[in-house]
């Protein structure tokens, strides 16, 4: 590598998310060789409600300020070991720095360290690096062919660990296929929001927000859901299956009970006349009620349908709806090379969900996207719940070409800054940018 911008500063500091619970932010400062320019890049970590088990490990102190989820210690190992072993070296070797700090970590989910730590000064590194070199962020990770935008999944009706209310299932969205750019689609988004928030006030439903940003009113259930969302695409001029189409999170782990290996219905059991009888869906009738759905409505992609462990059940969903719905891993994949690797040997779910923090490291997360694009898995770039006013992620779809990001419904700074970005991006790409919606 002949271009040398040295890395002289490393420094972190706790700050707040989007849900009021500390975080890490970091600075990463270089000099150039050849002119003395100091440049500085900061990024921020976020952090999931809706965890999977086999995430790289998230370190809190444990102790009574901030109830126990302070970063102290962790921004004291970013401005210590972190800083002494990374100082010297070139900010444009981003695979090399990864490596470094994971060996120094030298446990096999950053659990040393902690994966907040690690990531925000990976992550503020890449940001210095394409500052220093004078390019946007986008072209400095994906190169000369990054330009595709991505189809926005907003998720406008929150559910699950997102919202105390009575839906089980996580998320609803909304994909603008029909839009004929992303500009488009954002509006199209945006105005569907705005009539879904009137049909609400109208039906005397609350209109308070997850943390993501949809709504997060009592539905009787799922079905409900879609046609309310019916409902408010057609208020805003759009036609559904054709402009707009469905997608979902179930998040299926956070329902699972190993101990009788069924998948449980708090909420919908509290609709039913009679409470006492709890609503218990065993696999197979997890998949036949998505079957169900993807007849009834026009639900193109459905996140973390099973269970993580369940390999079994995953193969049967996959089997079953796998060639007309895309199946999206999270807690199952958990950006991880290594079950990505095992997923597309046993041809488990056709498209993975692609959060930084679940691994630790840009180039990790890149090694994970690359392996799922060569095995024919679609990518779907990810916010966490708990989100910073960074906009890192928008870069990231632009320059792996993802094709598809979820970063919530268009309301809350910590969501629309994402959206305001890749309006940004899509400005100066200009006729080269590319959008593959259905318009």
């Amino acid at each position: 590598m002949s271009l040398m911008i040295e890395i002289t500063d490393v420094h972190a500091r706790q700050i707040l998310d989007s849900r009021g619970n500390p975080t890490v932010e970091v600075e990463v400062t270089a000099q150039t060789e050849t002119t003395g320019k100091k440049i500085t890049g900061r990024e921020s970590v976020p952090s999931g409600a809706s965890t999977g088990r086999f995430e790289a490990v998230e370190l809190r102190d444990g102790e009574k300020a901030y109830c126990g989820l302070g970063v102290k210690k962790v921004t004291e190992h970013v401005n210590t070991r972190i800083k002494e072993a990374l100082i010297g070296m070139n900010v444009l070797d981003q695979a090399g720095i990864d490596r470094r700090m994971t060996e120094l970590d030298a446990t096999d989910n950053k659990g040393s360290l902690g994966a907040n730590a690690v990531l925000g000064v990976s992550l503020a590194c890449a940001k210095t690096a394409a500052l220093a070199l004078g390019i946007p962020l986008w072209r400095y990770i994906g190169g000369a062919n990054a330009r595709q935008l991505p189809v926005p999944m907003m998720n406008v009706i929150n559910g699950g660990v997102h919202a105390k209310n009575s839906l089980d299932f996580q998320e609803f969205m909304i994909m603008p296929v029909g839009a004929s750019c992303f500009s488009d689609a954002l509006r199209m988004g945006a105005e569907i929001y705005h009539f879904l928030r009137q049909l609400l006030k109208e039906e005397g439903m609350t209109t308070s927000v997850g943390d993501e940003g949809g709504f997060a009113p009592d539905f009787r259930d799922v079905r409900d859901v879609f046609r309310m969302l019916g409902k408010a695409v057609e208020l805003a001029g759009y036609r559904v299956g054709e402009d707009v189409v469905y997608a979902m999170d179930a998040a299926a782990s956070e329902l699972y009970d190993e101990t009788r290996d069924v998948y449980r219905f708090p909420g919908e059991t509290g609709q039913t006349a009679d409470p006492a009888e709890e609503v218990m869906r065993s696999t197979d009738e997890m998949i036949a009620l998505y079957e169900e759905l993807t007849s009834e409505f026009p639900l193109v992609s459905i996140e973390d349908g099973l269970a993580e462990d369940d390999w079994d059940g995953w193969q049967k969903l996959t089997g079953r709806l796998g060639g007309k719905v895309q199946l999206v891993g999270d807690d199952l994949f958990v950006t991880n090379p290594k079950r990505i690797r095992c997923g597309t040997g046993l041809a488990v779910a056709n498209a993975v969900l692609v959060k930084v923090n679940q691994i630790g490291t840009l180039s990790e997360a890149l090694d994970a996207i690359e392996l799922a694009q060569r095995a024919g898995y679609r990518t779907v770039i990810s916010h966490r719940s708990g989100e910073t006013e960074d906009s890192f992620i928008a870069d990231l779809c632009v320059a792996v070409n993802a094709g598809q990001i979820k970063t919530g419904a268009p309301c809350r700074a910590e969501r629309t800054a994402k959206y305001n970005q890749l309006l940004r991006i899509e400005e100066s790409l200009g006729e080269l940018a590319r959008f593959e919606g259905r318009g």
